[in-house]
């Protein structure tokens, strides 16, 4: 059985499915176990849990300053990449491909031609790739915009960066994921973003993801899976492509791409080590529609962002996230997105992972794509659809099971030196991280309170309970320093403010940052381990689609 295709415990049978029902169930039980520890113990050993609250305070004030450094590390160098002129870079590459170490001493599975050139043109056609000269011109890149029931509004100004990005369009294939589910209005708006922007590519396609396929979660990456195909199918084998010269970007249909994405990306791709092991992640920046959502759902998005830059610092950290891209290669290669996941982006990172026994990774680019805050046409709802929003996120913790069960099946494998540690590294941050989102929150804003409420005479005899709050205000305060740096990096990444705002509104936009210490327990830790309690329970989320509204 092919155990890199499971989706959940069911997919499975017998002691298998007892093992991946049982990781499932982990990641709910630790968080849940920690935080009803340290609860009964407030009662019963008081002292302990204070002693433990010191410590952690402490801890989180490290912490903070380690991520603030690293944040300002990332912001530094997103804005140095924001300024240089990636095509000149380009263009000054030798005029060499970067080997695929699979592909020395055979041919790949298709007709080697240079892009853009008839068969007589290609002198070289069937040339192992290792030997053949290339440019950065020879790179094609296919754009992937899965969308369900958005407005025009929203998939034409993605469009628009496309068209305003400065790469070479004609090096573009551009396709655009129609849901069926998402009827004649989905297939309508389709139609006119071919008729304005169809002749601007190399390819323009559409693609219609058939409703109620068996075995399929109706989400973003059946239909993302379903367009690779169509496009395979249509137009890459059809013109005979080079698939190591095809980089794939999948964006959320609400992605508007930087000026010079693609120039970047191609750079990335052409000057690391060993490109075909590597997904390219850019930062998403909220910024689409930032001036008009909520202060609320702003402080949500800026500190996903942070979270984001953050990572890119700590690469042994780092998963694809949203909008991402990476080697048409590969992803032939391990069958392309998972069709019966909420969480694909991520998914199809873990995937390459362990089908290239440890030999992937995600490439930072310090580069910005922006996105749409979540927000609707009245506040509850927005807060509503943030939290759900959140929570979806949070499911991602359905990798968790999903990466130690085939770290477990596939160990053998993995006897390649240093790639053991390595696979148990991403397991333990992996734990430590869905861990701590669920949990640090609640216990510095709630658990951090409860040996003065529940220890009763015995504790709050004592000298420590006085000390206790002293000593957690002091840390907590100096820990501020985090919500500081934040107000400061989001107001220096904020767009340029619209006319209509006056100067009240940058003012909201820096006060906002006041009510973080409530955002990440509401629309941090309480979604996340509502997500693994479901995981736990077996209730299986399906994909839910935030809805873009400006």
């Amino acid at each position: 059985m092919n155990y890199l295709k499971i989706g959940k415990a069911s997919d499975l049978r017998g002691n298998d499915r007892k093992l991946y029902r049982a990781l499932e169930i982990f990641p709910g039980f630790l968080s849940w176990a920690t935080l009803l520890v340290l609860a009964v113990l407030s009662y019963f050993k008081p002292v302990w849990v204070a002693y433990f609250i010191i410590a952690f305070d402490v801890y989180w004030l490290l912490l903070v300053v380690y991520l603030g450094v690293h944040l300002l590390v990332s912001y530094r160098r997103l804005r140095q990449n924001e300024k240089i002129d990636w095509k000149k870079k380009c263009e000054e590459l030798p005029s060499t491909f970067p080997r695929n170490k699979e592909m020395i001493g055979r041919e790949t599975s298709v007709p080697r031609r240079a892009f853009g050139c008839s068969p007589e043109e290609s002198a070289g056609a069937g040339t192992p790739l290792a030997t053949a000269g290339a440019r950065w011109q020879e790179i094609i890149h296919l754009i992937i915009l899965p969308t369900y029931n958005e407005s025009l509004d929203v998939i034409k100004l993605s469009f628009e960066g496309l068209v305003n990005d400065g790469y070479p369009t004609d090096k573009m294939i551009v396709v655009l994921a129609v849901e069926e589910r998402g009827g004649k209005k989905a297939l309508d708006n389709a139609k006119e973003i071919e008729r304005e922007y169809g002749d601007k590519f190399k390819r323009f396609l559409i693609t219609v993801h058939p409703d109620g396929i068996e075995g399929e979660l109706k989400g973003k990456g059946a239909n993302q899976a379903w367009a690779a195909r169509e496009v395979k199918r249509k137009i890459i084998d059809p013109l005979n492509l080079d698939y190591d010269k095809i980089l794939v970007s999948v964006f959320d249909i609400d992605t508007v791409v930087y000026p010079g994405y693609f120039y970047c990306l191609s750079y990335k791709f052409l000057t690391v080590k060993n490109p075909y092991r590597a997904s390219y992640q850019p930062v998403p920046v909220y910024h689409n529609n930032i001036w008009q959502a909520p202060f609320f759902a702003r402080v949500a998005a800026s500190s996903n962002t942070f979270w984001q830059m953050m990572q890119q610092i700590r690469q042994e950290k780092l998963a694809t996230y949203s909008s991402h891209s990476m080697t048409w290669r590969a992803l032939v290669d391990i069958g392309f997105w998972a069709t019966n996941m909420v969480s694909e982006d991520s998914r199809i990172f873990w995937h390459c992972f362990l089908r290239y026994g440890g030999d992937y990774r995600v490439e930072p680019l310090y580069f910005p794509v922006s996105m749409d805050v979540c927000m609707d046409e009245k506040v509850s709802r927005t807060a509503k659809n943030l939290y759900k929003q959140q929570r979806r996120w949070g499911w991602g913790v359905e990798n968790l099971p999903y990466l130690m069960f085939n770290a477990i099946k596939n160990w053998k494998n993995f006897n390649k030196p240093g790639v053991r540690w390595k696979v148990i590294s991403r397991v333990l941050n992996q734990v430590y991280g869905f861990h701590s989102w669920a949990t640090n929150a609640i216990i510095i804003g709630v658990i951090g309170w409860l040996p003065l409420i529940l220890g009763g005479d015995r504790f709050n005899a004592t000298v420590l309970s006085g000390n206790l709050p002293i000593v957690t205000r002091y840390l907590m305060t100096a820990a501020m320093f985090g919500l500081v740096l934040s107000a400061i990096v989001s107001t220096f990444l904020l767009p340029d403010r619209p006319k209509k705002y006056g100067f009240g509104k940058m003012v909201a936009m820096v006060s906002q940052w006041l009510i973080l210490p409530l955002s990440i327990i509401v629309f941090g830790a309480v979604p996340a381990i509502d997500a693994q309690t479901r995981l736990m329970l077996g209730k299986y989320m399906g994909f839910w689609v935030t809805p873009k509204k400006r």
